[in-house]
């Protein structure tokens, strides 16, 4: 199986199935002197892990890192920088009656078709779990990031249908977001949100969501003005993570129905700076495919969980329909658990680029 791999220079690869004894991953390229520790992963690890209630699953992990190699006396030496996080609260016999059903919205019945054989307990490497090992990456990317001034929060801008206060409203606020088991950035959004939820749940159903995300401190001129646009290894990076449908940057799909005259975003000299101040931000922060020095700005909407207490129709791996109900530990959205994953793939983009940078020409970012 290709595609475990991300990044050039900063390069990932992550290990594990959802059931099996442990995920992880594997980071070549960490720069060497880089102060790190587990308690540096154990935050956004923490802000993943299942277990917490409201719209997460009833599955709890402890989630505890273990640095396997590449760190001594608190810095990291350059080397293979190995994270291993044990699975201990496995019941891989929810999915005994499962083991010949293509489950609908589910990757099975593809999976069977490309390779034959599929661990199916949890969904194997197709599962949620697998983006336990992209978080603790992507704390060590985050890491070297903070050391460069750049800082990168999400939250779910919208749940069910419920969407959160905007940044530049009086309600918005990002500790509230960290506060509430939904992370939206708003008490009265979070609220509604919840009454929805246990309505869906009640029904035995899933909601969808949109993520939001937000890059500051971002130097201009991260990203290639060809096939590794920023934007587009954003939009990779993004996309691979389960349930993603869309993704869209700044204005996203309204530019479509604007004029050039309110679409350019106007640049303007700072004061006393050689940098740049923009009066609009319609481009997300990148031009060309390149970042411009302004916030770097994106959504990404997530379906709803296909894992639903309902009857559903689909067909086994001999190709009868029958009817199935899925029982087990399953999210209702998965968007609140997801901001952190979302945060770390664009860490590992934002890490890879920063490194690559410095090779494109005699300039230290």
């Amino acid at each position: 199986m290709a595609g475990n791999s991300f990044g050039q220079i900063f390069k990932v690869t992550t290990f594990g199935e959802s059931h099996g004894a442990a995920l992880g991953c594997i980071i070549d390229g960490c720069p060497a002197g880089l102060r790190l520790s587990v308690d540096d992963l154990r935050r956004d690890l923490a802000r993943r892990r299942p277990g917490g209630g409201g719209v997460s699953t009833s599955r709890k992990e402890d989630d505890e890192p273990e640095i396997l190699s590449g760190v001594f006396e608190g810095r990291a030496l350059g080397t293979p920088l190995t994270i291993v996080i044990h699975n201990t609260a496995q019941r891989s016999q929810d999915y005994d009656k499962l083991k010949n059903v293509y489950r609908p919205g589910h990757a099975d019945m593809v999976w069977d078709i490309k390779y034959g054989f599929r661990d199916y307990r949890g969904g194997g490497r197709s599962s949620a779990r697998e983006t336990a090992a992209r978080v603790a990456a992507g704390a060590v990317a985050r890491k070297f990031l903070a050391e460069n001034e750049v800082s990168i929060r999400a939250w779910s801008q919208s749940i069910a249908g419920i969407t959160a206060p905007s940044p530049n409203d009086d309600e918005f606020s990002l500790d509230e977001a960290e506060a509430n088991e939904f992370r939206i950035p708003g008490r009265s959004a979070a609220g509604k949100i919840a009454s929805k939820i246990e309505e869906i749940r009640s029904a035995g159903d899933s909601a969808g969501g949109v993520v939001e995300c937000h890059v500051n401190g971002l130097p201009a001129g991260l990203g290639e003005p060809v096939f590794d646009k920023l934007d587009a290894l954003l939009s990779h990076a993004v996309m691979s993570i389960g349930a993603v449908k869309a993704i869209e940057f700044g204005a996203g799909f309204s530019v479509s129905g604007m004029r050039g005259s309110e679409c350019n975003d106007r640049a303007l000299p700072l004061a006393g700076s050689r940098k740049t101040k923009y009066l609009s931000n319609n481009s997300g922060g990148i031009l060309g495919g390149i970042s411009n020095g302004d916030s770097l700005v994106f959504r990404a909407a997530f379906k709803p969980v296909p894992s639903i207490a309902r009857k559903q129709i689909t067909i086994d791996n001999t190709g009868k329909e029958i009817e199935i109900e899925i029982t087990g530990r399953h999210d209702v959205c998965v968007c609140p658990r997801a901001v952190p994953v979302v945060e770390a793939m664009t860490a590992l983009v934002l890490a890879d680029l920063m490194l690559r940078a410095r090779a494109d020409r005699n300039v230290t970012f």
